[in-house]
């Protein structure tokens, strides 16, 4: 499908999620068909008819309930970083969403976006875990833990919904979209039933969120972000005040690339917004633009293309969650048998 037409149509699917309007409506008796196929699936885990792996370490999952983006990659990073400060040695698996190839693979130094995804290569330069790919999230931790033995906790990216691979910790994160208009895929947002939420160890809300669940812990994440590093060369920087008075177009292929335009904007810098549908594949026909320089992410900017025509000013974030979620981690694998 052309990049173009991609962008039109997730555009369109992204008004419907927010009510329940016609185009919702239309879609309401396919979402009702995958819920209950969803609650199905979910029956059969638990009644042990369909197989749970047990790993030979802990393993914590970190997911959402709805399509998109969150924050569960700055959240991932996080708890990463939290845990090795504990004396853990953590290994990350993921999907590897978008990726080119459908087996497990290692997420090495030379690796690219397109052989391995965006977030896993961005996990791995910010955090030096292992990090492995694959659809097969049971095959991608076994093959970690048979190259890393010394790894002894398994962080789960996007792992809710696989449930094949048992887990002792159970994470969503949301975000000010909530539910939306609270329907499941397609007509709705929802990957499964807001009851869900009863069911996990955690919740954390990236910044304001509605989203809550009786008896579950809830921690506050927020982003931080103000030095800009240059695409090519981390070694030099720039602040926000460094870019004022440019022109400045700004890029975001994300869950909710409104959240990093107002981020920007709250840095008091004006910028031209190009939203791109979230895991988008940057060409550089994305980039015949006029102006002085450009402003991105980190999730983006592993996927631009060499040679482009303007600078490129990447703002790396960094995630503050309180209560001491990694604290919490430990706490439950430690003292509590797997889910």
């Amino acid at each position: 499908m052309p990049p173009s037409r991609r962008k039109r149509i997730d555009a369109l699917i992204g008004r419907a999620w927010r009510t329940r309007g016609p185009l919702a409506c239309l879609l309401l008796p396919i979402g009702l068909a995958f819920f209950f196929a969803v609650a199905l699936r979910r029956w059969l885990y638990r009644a042990g008819i369909l197989e749970r792996v047990k790993l030979p370490v802990p393993v914590v999952v970190v997911g959402n309930i709805t399509a998109g983006g969150a924050g569960k990659t700055p959240l991932t990073i996080f708890l990463a970083a939290g845990l090795q400060r504990l004396g853990r040695c953590p290994g990350i698996v993921s999907r590897g969403y978008g990726r080119a190839e459908v087996g497990v693979r290692k997420v090495g130094a030379g690796a690219t976006a397109a052989e391995v995804g965006d977030e896993p290569l961005l996990m791995f330069r910010r955090t030096g875990c292992p990090v492995f790919v694959g659809r097969d999230r049971v095959a991608a931790a076994q093959a970690l833990l048979a190259a890393h033995p010394e790894c002894d906790v398994i962080l789960a990216d996007d792992g809710l919904q696989h449930y094949r691979l048992a887990r002792d910790v159970e994470i969503v994160v949301c975000d000010g979209r909530g539910a939306m208009n609270g329907w499941p895929l397609p007509a709705g947002p929802l990957r499964e039933p807001l009851a869900r939420l009863r069911t996990v160890d955690a919740l954390v809300h990236n910044g304001p969120c509605a989203l809550a669940a009786a008896s579950v812990a809830v921690f506050r994440m927020d982003l931080d972000g103000s030095r800009f590093h240059r695409l090519g060369d981390p070694t030099e920087t720039a602040s926000a005040a460094d870019l004022v008075g440019q022109r400045l177009h700004a890029f975001a292929g994300i869950g909710d690339p409104a959240r990093f335009f107002s981020a920007l904007q709250a840095l008091g810098l004006a910028c031209t917004s190009h939203a791109f549908p979230d895991h988008h594949r940057y060409a550089s026909a994305d980039f015949f633009l006029d102006g002085d320089a450009i402003v991105t992410t980190e999730k983006d900017a592993v996927k631009f293309p060499a040679g482009l025509p303007l600078p490129v000013w990447v703002l790396p974030v960094e995630a503050r969650i309180a209560p001491d979620l990694a604290q919490f981690v430990v706490e439950r694998i430690d003292g509590r048998p797997p889910a």
